[in-house]
């Protein structure tokens, strides 16, 4: 993690990063105390500006629309022009555009500087953004510096630039707002983290120690149930998955109890824990099940939001459930034509042992739901690749049938830049789930989305519910943007704005 602190008069400036919002810098709106000469002096300033004028004149970048082209080139969201002057203080200055100087321009802003410092420290220049933005663009330092790596020799690694370590804000921000960011930004990184290691490493049992260590640290409460337990409860859907598995399965249920947690509302968090999914019998092709390590995106999403939350104190009772397993092929695997009975005694039909993620799902909804007393359920999970063909790889789907709820967790993703599509839960496609030997079958067909939210509606009784399908925008192909290439962290933000939001 960067440091990230507002910046003095003794902070250092051999990197310069300065924002450039559409209407240009910011100097002449903030008070001299804000901005250290030692940081930006004074003939800096005016050299900016006269860059900006030129580039204002320059046919090149001067559009038809008149004044403002070259500022608005340089301005764009997350564009970086560097200029180095060698001798001088500042060395290097990283002009980064914010463009309207909203939170997702300014998110963006940090990543591009967080990627292009090549340097230790450097010093932010924020004037013009207020202090949400310039909160945004610490969050986005701290998600743009992110990489996974687990090589341990030196000579194996490409060579690098230093590593950002440290980053001083100017002329915006406050320190409470930059610590906050920093929670959510870590829940993000840890998010990524759990979800980029791979499986000979992350079993379900190492997904539960790894929840037990980290949430211990803030004060979360952790119960990881073994495949005894689990059998005899009845958690039939996650025994069936993870029974093929050399790795048994997990129920692991994290808890934040404030101070007079009994009168307040109880958020359940589910979220899917596939450690990895070779597809069980109807087994993956070769390329799609490369991957297959992230399909517990949405259990390390509910589990960082609970690390949000709990480094927060936030006054509201909240439990994360991950159900945690991998659908292996062996002698002991499920089969198609298993029939599976459920936590809460309805029964599914297998047929087709790839769509086993509802299954864990549906038998920690229907637990939450009998032993939790849930005000509210929200469950996430990489769950169809229907969902994916429907709406690409940067926007999840939401289906629910609670208007306000859904309205609520759009706010909270427009907020943290991690966008959502709300897709109807028309129930004239009930009849897919019908099955001759069970209460349902477990892979409807097309609509797959919609099919497979219909199916876990039957496990939720009447408590308000979400399912977020995040299938495309838990991973990427490469870095863009705050994302960095393999696991997004796509969820954890977003369920830690809306419970934030809740209190």
């Amino acid at each position: 993690m960067i440091d990230v602190r507002l910046g003095d008069r003794r902070t250092p400036a051999d990197v310069v990063a300065v924002a450039v919002t559409t209407a240009g810098l910011g100097f002449d709106v903030v008070g001299e105390e804000q901005i250290s000469t030692q940081v930006l002096p004074v003939s800096t300033r005016d050299l900016l500006r006269v860059f900006l004028a030129e580039a204002e004149a320059d046919s090149e970048v001067h559009s038809d629309s008149g004044v403002g082209a070259g500022v608005g080139k340089v301005a764009e969201a997350g564009t970086l022009t560097e200029l180095v002057r060698p001798g001088e203080v500042p060395r290097r200055i990283l002009l980064v555009g914010v463009g309207d100087g909203g939170s997702r321009a300014a998110r963006l802003a940090g990543a591009a500087v967080a990627r292009n410092a090549a340097a230790t420290a450097v010093s932010c220049v924020l004037a013009g953004l207020d202090d949400e933005a310039a909160a945004a663009f610490a969050e986005g330092l701290q998600l743009g510096a992110y990489r996974f790596d687990s090589r341990t020799a030196q000579a194996a690694r490409p060579a690098e630039a230093p590593q950002l370590q440290r980053a001083a804000l100017f002329g915006a921000g406050r320190q409470s707002s930059l610590d906050d960011a920093a929670s959510y930004a870590r829940a993000g990184i840890w998010a990524r983290d759990l979800t980029n290691t791979r499986t000979n490493t992350k079993s379900p049992a190492w997904l539960g120690a790894a929840a037990e260590k980290e949430l211990g640290r803030v004060g979360v409460a952790v119960t990881v149930r073994d495949d005894t337990w689990l059998r005899e409860q009845g958690f039939g859907g996650v025994i069936g998955v993870g029974q093929g598995s050399a790795s048994p399965p997990r129920l692991i249920e994290a808890s934040w109890r404030p101070r007079g947690a009994a009168a307040k509302p109880h958020v359940v968090l589910v979220g899917k824990g596939i450690t990895f999914d070779t597809g069980g019998y109807n087994l993956k092709p070769g390329a799609s099940m490369t991957t297959m390590y992230t399909d517990m995106a949405g259990g390390a999403a509910v589990l960082a939001a609970l690390h949000v939350v709990a480094s927060l104190q936030l006054p509201i009772r909240v439990t994360a459930l991950v159900p945690t397993a991998e659908n292996s092929v062996s002698g002991n695997a499920m089969r198609p034509g298993d029939v599976l009975r459920h936590y809460n005694g309805r029964t599914s039909e297998i047929t087709n042992t790839d769509a086993e993620g509802r299954l864990v799902l549906a038998d920690a909804l229907a637990y939450a739901v009998a032993k939790l007393q849930p005000t509210v359920l929200v469950d996430i999970a990489t769950l169809t690749g229907a969902m994916k063909m429907a709406l690409g790889d940067q926007i999840a789907g939401i289906v629910t049938d609670d208007d306000e709820l859904a309205k609520a967790l759009d706010a909270a993703a427009v907020d943290v830049d991690e966008p959502i599509w709300r897709m109807p839960l028309n129930r004239d496609y009930e009849s897919q789930l019908d099955s001759a030997i069970a209460d349902a079958n477990n892979s409807p067909g097309p609509p797959g989305g919609i099919t497979a939210a219909l199916f876990l509606r039957h496990f939720v009784g009447d408590v308000p519910w979400a399912h977020l399908d995040i299938a495309g925008p838990a991973r990427a192909a490469e870095d863009g943007g705050y994302v960095s290439e393999g696991s997004t962290g796509f969820g954890a933000r977003l369920l830690a704005r809306w419970i934030q939001s809740q209190v």
